[in-house]
């Protein structure tokens, strides 16, 4: 899978800054757990995570982390997933406050931003357009929603294949084709997986895949497609461009893989709009803040943040647009705290009615 990479210059203004910098861009995958065990020694007191690597890294090669260590916040959807199979193991040491599912950050970051960029990385990348295209999208999550969505507006026929009856039902209702994904793939012309799932486009879906069909991963992680089982079962690699690589399959056909099956939006793009990223990072803020004052108050677990964190960044946001919106009324707010009210006024008394 196609690494993230460090911008030197950014580092080095940080470092300027008197910001300790334990990354540089032509670190190795071991420089980069160095690098992590580096930033764990320095005793940090709140972690602000990505993957939940540093986390589960502590608990699991720096445990005398947790001397100084008060709690964590995680950023995804695929490190939130490890950090609640910790937490129902007792395994868990710290709070985690769970950043990715603040409204303020799933629905805009991961369906708007993720759905953007990915889908215009990969036009970018493939150099075609997608009206009358085929594009099938594995997930129905935020992420797939968001590529599902702006695949659409671009004039895609989408498919979405899931295993959740419910989302898959969901994508029914919002319009879209949905089906096993080895059915869709035999005529996909665009194949996405939007998971952060393993193994979530196997071998046995490339091998259904017709020829030249393109294949990518949005926001993701490791061996989402299977490329490590595709070239032990006879794949053949060539590159062919700048983040394109044709597999030659068993059958004969040949697909395109996408920047290694890395997380194509950030690997061989440039990431979601600021615009959207501020207010993912207005809620990591709001989360730290919160770890700073009441972390010796929760316990070891996942903690989803309170409502009203999302209000602020959300009216922060609006305000920076220069936007303005109502506020409850006093009777709203009466009715929505009463298990009495009805909202209905009561009918008048008709004549004779009166005792």
């Amino acid at each position: 899978m196609r690494r993230l990479h460090t911008h030197d210059d950014t580092a080095a203004a940080l470092e300027h800054a008197g910001v300790a910098v334990f990354a540089r861009s032509d670190a190795t995958t071991a420089d980069d757990h160095a690098f992590a065990l580096a930033l764990l020694d320095r005793r940090p007191d709140i972690l602000v995570d990505d993957g939940s690597s540093v986390t589960r890294l502590a608990h699991a090669e720096r445990p005398v982390a947790f001397e100084t260590l008060r709690g964590a916040t995680e950023e995804t959807t695929s490190g939130l997933r490890p950090l609640r199979v910790m937490e129902r193991e007792g395994a868990l040491r710290i709070p985690v406050l769970a950043v990715n599912d603040a409204r303020c950050k799933t629905l805009f970051d991961n369906r708007h931003g993720t759905g953007q960029s990915t889908l215009l990385t990969m036009l970018d990348l493939l150099a075609t357009p997608l009206d009358r295209a085929h594009v099938v999208i594995a997930g129905f999550g935020p992420v797939g929603r968001g590529v599902a969505q702006h695949a659409r507006a671009l004039g895609a026929r989408v498919s979405v294949a899931e295993v959740d009856p419910v989302r898959a039902l969901e994508a029914v209702f919002a319009g879209y084709d949905v089906a096993p994904l080895e059915d869709a793939a035999r005529t996909a012309d665009l194949l996405v997986s939007a998971t952060g799932i393993a193994h979530t486009i196997d071998v046995e879906h490339l091998l259904a895949l017709p020829e030249g069909a393109a294949v990518a991963v949005s926001g993701g992680v490791a061996q989402e497609i299977a490329i490590d089982e595709a070239v032990e079962a006879g794949a053949v690699r060539e590159s062919i461009g700048h983040a394109l690589e044709r597999f030659v399959l068993p059958t004969g056909r040949s697909i395109v893989v996408l920047d290694d099956g890395g997380c194509i939006n950030c690997t061989a793009g440039e990431g979601n709009p600021i615009e959207i990223m501020d207010l993912s990072f207005g809620v990591q803020a709001a989360a730290i803040d919160l770890l700073a004052r009441e972390a010796e108050s929760l316990a070891p677990a996942v903690h989803l943040l309170p409502p009203e964190v999302d209000d602020r960044v959300a009216r922060a946001k609006l305000a920076a647009l220069g936007l303005s919106i109502d506020r409850a009324s006093p009777a709203q707010r009466d009715f929505l705290g009463s298990w009495t009210s009805t909202g209905r006024r009561a009918a008048p008394l008709r004549d004779g009615a009166r005792s």
